[in-house]
Parts: C-alpha cells; structure tokens; sequence
C-alpha cells in the first residue's frame, strides 16, 4: 500500500514544502555573511564584559582574563547566539543572510519552524566546535592542537557526504534550507 502524495500548496498543503532546497554555494555564501554577524556579537559581548577582565583604563598590558571570566563570556556569548538564532529562526522568520540570499529556514514537511527545532538546530549546529576543542585539548600537550582547527567546519563539510547534501545540524533537527527567490 502506497502513502498518499502530499497535498500541494492548492490542496491545503505547505507551500514550503514544495520550495526547491538552496543549492550549497548559496548557503556557504549566507554561512559566511553570518558568521561576519555572530563576530560582531561576540565583540560586542568581548566588549560588554571587559570590566570584569581585570583592565585597567590607561594601561596597555594585555591581561588573559581568568578561568571564570572566559567562562562567563563564552556563556554570554553562546546564550546570546540562541537568543539571535532560535528568534530568527522560528515563526517564519528569517536572519539578514538569509533575506539578503533568499533563504529561508523550513521543517521537513514545510510550513514555519517551531521553537523546538530552532533549538535542537542551534544546539546542534555547536557539534563541530565542541569536537574541535575537545581534540585541541587532547592533542596539545603533543604540540599537534592545531589539527583539530577543520573539525570547527564538520557541520558543513558532513553536506559533503549527506545524501540530501545538508548540513549536520539540519539533518538532526529535521530542516532544510530552502530558496525563497
């Protein structure tokens, strides 16, 4: 017995559904213009923080801040980054790459992405960092730490062998990036 198609965009079904997948060029062009955007976040997290680096105005030594304080940051940083992402990303709304790139973020089966999905995109889309500072801690007491420089990027190069050619964290979060234009 066969499954019953989907219902077209006149039948009461999703018009997303039926929007062609963003060819990969097109959304490593968006990645690029968005990782531009989480760089200014993160400066300006940097910026919002540093009276807790120790920094004394006038004083030109650069100071590593403690263990607590990067810590601090770095979870600043990464709330932040949800906060941007998991709004954008849901109720059909979309980030500056993805208007300026006619993209949009869309469920499987179409219609808007729900909060929960923004989420588990966001939380996986962190899979690729974690495994790059975990092999960095692990090989740099043998002076190799920057060879886990490309796992920053397994995320993305993981299209490179999906089937649909998406990337890691929409595969797992059950989206697809799609053209809107």
């Amino acid at each position: 017995m066969s499954s019953p198609a989907p219902a077209g965009p006149d039948e009461g079904g999703s018009p997303d559904a039926f929007l062609p997948e963003a060819p990969l060029p097109r959304r490593l062009a968006a990645l690029a213009y968005e990782l531009l955007l989480y760089a200014a976040l993160i400066l300006v997290v940097g910026f919002l923080t540093l009276p807790l680096s120790g920094a004394v105005p006038g004083d030109a030594t650069l100071r590593v801040p403690g263990l607590s304080t990067r810590a601090f940051s770095l979870a600043l940083v990464f709330g932040a980054g949800a906060v941007y992402f998991v709004t954008c990303w849901t109720g059909g709304r979309r980030t500056l790459p993805m208007k300026t790139w006619r993209l949009r973020l869309a469920p499987i089966g179409g219609g808007a992405v729900d909060g929960r999905r923004a989420v588990i995109r966001y939380l996986a889309g962190w899979i690729g960092p974690s495994i790059a500072l975990a092999a960095f801690v692990a090989l740099r007491p043998w002076n190799h730490g920057a060879y886990a420089l490309w796992l920053v990027a397994l995320n993305y190069l993981w299209a490179l062998v999906d089937p649909d050619r998406r990337f890691l964290h929409d595969r797992l979060a059950g989206t697809r990036i799609v053209r809107t234009g």
